[in-house]
């Protein structure tokens, strides 16, 4: 992985995906007690930053191998990232979903053209799945975060950051769970922008990346679902991400569900962003956990906004405590 595979990567998603906005709020510095900035991927294609790495990893196959299909597995935005790349590159797509995904990831995975297989999150095995069904077809597998084209898209969200950022040194937060927008953000900003530290947010109970990085090996949840932030929960880092992350990331954050659904309401009151509550978490550190955080300002990545209504109405009842 280098910076020059990430602006490769770039070159091919000019024009096929959104530079997302840095946006901020006096109301959300005030909360922070610092100044905040968030990087708005839940206005990307799809609803969310994995857009970038389902265009870059699908954009760079060979013809004939993408015209044999691609599969994926994901509990919706890594999904519907590579259902949306598939179909505009005439590209069958199969995408394995977690049955008890939000059913709005799971329908919008299907508008993309994709087929969509459900499986057991708790007691499913979706690698093999993946491989059974990849060999039946010969489909070529797209990882989530373990795939070097996935983590290079990813970190154009770094390159975007380092540009729109206009301060030299902060810590940037970022939703995570298997490591490859982290990754890809710090190695980005490791070349154009050293000052910012990346610093990987994760839920409480499947906080695997925080306990990797204290421990220096990769340790894995001892639960596989239970938690609101679907998006951002992998059974562990990745084996191509996790060496990135130890050699670049600071120390780990980890918030409350409650945190996370606050930080989606502050987020709509203060910006008029819908963020989905894994998609909230870095704002939730920046906003909940200003003693472990340095400076004057602090970068949040908003990763994204697929979030059912149900889920939104309960976070937008915590209004009175963001206002």
């Amino acid at each position: 992985m280098t910076i020059e595979r990430i602006e490769a990567a770039a070159a091919r998603l000019a024009g096929h995906v959104r530079e997302t906005p840095l946006l901020s709020s006096p109301a959300l510095d005030r909360i922070a007690g610092r100044r905040v900035l968030v990087k708005a991927e839940c206005l990307q294609h799809t609803g969310s930053f994995k857009a970038r790495g389902g265009w870059a990893a699908i954009s760079a196959l060979d013809p004939d191998v993408r015209a044999r299909g691609v599969i994926a597995y994901s509990s919706g935005n890594h999904a519907q990232g590579v259902a949306r790349a598939a179909a505009a590159h005439g590209c069958p797509a199969v995408i394995i979903m977690p049955s008890d995904a939000p059913a709005t990831k799971i329908a919008g995975t299907r508008a993309l053209g994709a087929e969509v297989v459900l499986y057991d999150r708790a007691s499913g095995d979706r690698d093999a799945l993946g491989a059974e069904i990849a060999g039946a077809r010969g489909l070529t597998l797209v990882k989530p975060f373990d795939d070097a084209e996935v983590i290079a898209g990813q970190g154009t969200v770094g390159l975007e950051i380092g540009a729109q950022a206009g301060v030299t040194e902060a810590d940037v937060l970022i939703p995570c769970g298997g490591g490859g927008l982290t990754a890809g953000v710090a190695l980005a900003l490791e070349a154009r922008a050293p000052g910012l530290r990346v610093r990987p947010v994760e839920p409480e109970g499947f906080d695997d990346t925080a306990r990797s990085l204290a421990s220096g090996r990769i340790q894995a949840n001892a639960a596989r679902a239970g938690s609101l932030c679907d998006a951002i929960l992998t059974p562990s880092p990745g084996e191509m991400t996790f060496p990135i992350m130890a050699r670049l990331c600071g120390p780990g954050l980890v918030v409350s569900e409650e945190e996370a659904l606050r930080a989606m309401d502050a987020a709509f009151q203060h910006l008029k962003i819908v963020l989905e509550p894994g998609g909230a978490v870095a704002l939730a550190a920046a906003l909940y956990r200003p003693d472990a955080l340095a400076g004057d300002a602090v970068i949040a990545v908003a990763s994204g906004g697929n979030v059912t209504r149900e889920t939104f109405c309960m976070a937008l009842d915590r209004a009175g405590e963001t206002a």
